[in-house]
């Protein structure tokens, strides 16, 4: 099976529409083909600071649903599905947007919208295990003595990265650079903290490109190991792209 992986698309609809159609995926009444029968994966974080996360939604679940695509959920989704489940939740750091979004609905399409976004959530693995194991998908990352399990320091790894527990100047949570020290065998592909270009290193690689911050959505095929991008529609944000040394 051929893959092709889409980094944090965060509510940008009209950049993830213009990516599949550059990937060569045509669009046949709400159903999703390719011509090679390649098949989309999503690393998580669909919705929340971008103009049409619902949209976003409703188009994942769709293509899951009909078997074209894989979703593993990031932290931004485990944050709506806690808010959908009526957990208390801090309304900010982006799921703001969503919740308006989802406000602005009848109650009838908030009971559809919510419906779909939990039944993709909680049928989604924690992350994917593709290509006999050569491939794995996970929003933040995965060490390497971490693929096959799933317990909650796991979870925590996969959703937010391997966050120190401090914080910082900006207030976002301090994150070790687990890929400079991967050596594993499975490829590692994630998205979670944007960066200005793809990141390959040590058999991984960072896919999330900040299209919600003004830079590009990005897709990775699989086992091309090429990367796709469309530019955003969104205003460009620099400080929010991290920089790492073996860039500078």
């Amino acid at each position: 099976m051929k893959y092709d992986i889409i980094g944090d698309i965060h509510g940008c609809f009209v950049e993830f529409l213009q990516l599949t159609k550059k990937l060569g995926y045509h669009w046949r009444n709400k159903t999703l083909e390719h011509p090679d029968g390649r098949k989309l994966v999503f690393v998580g974080d669909l919705t929340d600071r971008g103009p049409n996360s619902l949209k976003v939604i409703e188009t994942v679940y769709q293509i899951v649903k009909q078997h074209k695509g894989i979703y593993v959920p990031g932290n931004h989704c485990n944050k709506l599905y806690r808010f959908f489940r009526g957990n208390p939740v801090q309304i900010a750091h982006g799921l703001e947007t969503t919740v308006a979004e989802y406000e602005s609905l009848h109650d009838e399409q908030q009971r559809l919208i919510r419906g779909m976004f939990m039944e993709l959530y909680e049928q989604a693995p924690l992350y994917a295990i593709l290509d006999n194991g050569q491939l794995v998908v996970a929003h933040a990352g995965l060490k390497e003595e971490y693929i096959g399990r799933k317990d909650k320091k796991v979870k925590t790894f996969v959703l937010y990265g391997d966050i120190t527990g401090k914080k910082n100047a900006d207030g976002t949570p301090e994150r070790r650079d687990w890929a400079k020290e991967y050596k594993g065998k499975a490829f590692i592909v994630y998205g979670h903290t944007p960066v200005k270009k793809p990141r390959f290193i040590h058999n991984t690689v960072n896919i999330d490109t900040g299209c919600v911050f003004g830079n590009c959505l990005t897709a990775l095929r699989y086992p091309e190991k090429e990367t796709i991008s469309v530019p955003s529609t969104m205003p460009y944000v620099p400080e929010k792209f991290r920089a790492f040394h073996d860039e500078d």
